[in-house]
């Protein structure tokens, strides 16, 4: 499957490089081994880094990977994911150690092994105390431990989650997190 760029920010969208760059050549060939699709005069291709990270590209129309080809950056705060993917992409091409995609923490990564556990325990019928045994390993409760325990109140919020994220909200793992300070910097910026 492949995503728009605007729905996944590490999505590196790659041009001809212009005549003023002298770029290395040795890159090219590496791209023969990406899968393509070719899609509305753009040429999609999925790139392995490793064995679990890929990278999405995109090659406008008229262009092959034959060229010597340039990444574009939008100039805004999706530009800091597009230039962490082209610091991957890059390290992959030059035999370098490739970091892990920053998207998911290990903490998120783990809270969505959960929302997952609990959303299937909830459609197979399993009551709340029965996923937060299941999940935190807890001993049988009784009713009025159980109606105080923080455990039943994170149950709770993983189901939420997990329903929001079923619903489409799972788009938000293709995109960077953003802190409220730098969002309220932007729109400052755009005022001035």
């Amino acid at each position: 499957m492949f995503w728009l760029p605007h729905a996944d920010t590490s999505t590196i969208v790659l041009a001809a490089a212009p005549p003023i760059f002298s770029l290395d050549r040795d890159a090219r060939a590496a791209f023969d081994i990406a899968r393509s699709v070719e899609q509305g005069g753009e040429t999609l291709l999925l790139y392995e880094l490793s064995k679990n990270q890929h990278l999405q590209l995109i090659l406008p129309s008229g262009h092959s990977p034959a060229v010597p080809l340039v990444a574009m950056v939008p100039i805004g705060l999706e530009g800091f994911d597009r230039v962490e993917s082209i610091y991957r992409l890059l390290a992959s091409l030059y035999g370098r150690a490739v970091p892990q995609d920053t998207r998911l923490t290990p903490q998120k990564r783990r809270r969505m092994r959960h929302m997952l556990q609990a959303f299937d325990g909830f459609r197979d019928g399993a009551t709340q105390q029965e996923i937060a045994r299941i999940i935190f390993r807890l001993p049988r409760m009784k009713r009025d431990d159980w109606q105080i325990s923080s455990a039943r109140h994170t149950v709770m919020a993983l189901l939420r989650d997990a329903h929001a994220m079923v619903a489409g909200g799972y788009r938000t793992l293709l995109r960077h997190r953003r802190s409220q300070g730098s969002r309220t910097r932007r729109t400052e910026n755009d005022q001035q």
